[in-house]
């Protein structure tokens, strides 16, 4: 397992080459976003993403999966967004939100399982030039959350300390957050908050 030290203002990029050279091989890893840090991989990659479900003890078909992608117009290549949903998505992102939409026909097949996908944008340069470097989403599922040891999900160091025999790469992204985002489901006529996290919105 290897780490890498990343920085959101000059992000070194043969370093951040050599963690797509990672995603593109099949690898998972875990990397920072503006909340949590998350396990992540190729979304495309089939046999990498089930690696991440056995971690985390995720259904996909009980379960939506999210995943990063780099700007709007990105997301509507997986899922479907329509006008009212497009100008809420404008006024959150890029941010500490999670919005479920339905999906269309170009998603991935594991993703496909709940027709449901969460997306996010996350404020988190390191995280959006990953995926813009990679050329597909990134999956995004946080780590493990330490109610009594927080330390343990902020901490690069103690992440790694953690995590360095369970996943291919981690990124040193400076300090987590212990919050999560925001989740807003537009999959109704109405979008909802389905879970308060670090992201403030109020719908009307």
């Amino acid at each position: 397992m290897a780490s890498i030290r990343l920085y959101e203002e000059n992000t070194n990029q043969r370093d951040l080459a050599d963690v797509v050279k990672v995603l593109r091989d099949g690898g998972i890893i875990i990397y920072p976003t503006d909340t949590l840090y998350a396990f992540g991989c190729d979304i495309t990659n089939v046999r990498a993403v089930e690696r991440i479900c056995a971690l985390k003890n995720i259904d996909p078909n009980k379960m939506p999966l999210s995943f990063i992608c780099s700007n709007i117009s990105h997301i509507s290549q997986y899922a479907k967004i329509d006008n009212d949903t497009f100008k809420l998505l404008k006024s959150c992102l890029p941010g500490p939100f999670t919005f479920l939409l339905n999906g269309n026909s170009n998603l991935p097949k594991l993703f496909k399982k709940k027709n449901t996908v969460g997306v996010r944008i996350p404020d988190n340069k390191i995280a959006t030039n990953l995926v813009e470097a990679l050329g597909n989403p990134l999956l995004s599922t946080s780590i493990f959350i330490n109610e009594e040891e927080p330390e343990y999900c902020t901490d690069p160091e103690l992440i790694i300390e953690t995590y360095e025999k369970q996943v291919d790469l981690i990124i040193d992204g400076g300090m987590g957050d212990i919050e999560p985002s925001t989740i807003v489901d537009c999959t109704q006529e109405e979008p909802y908050i389905k879970r308060k996290g670090k992201g403030l919105l109020v719908l009307d």
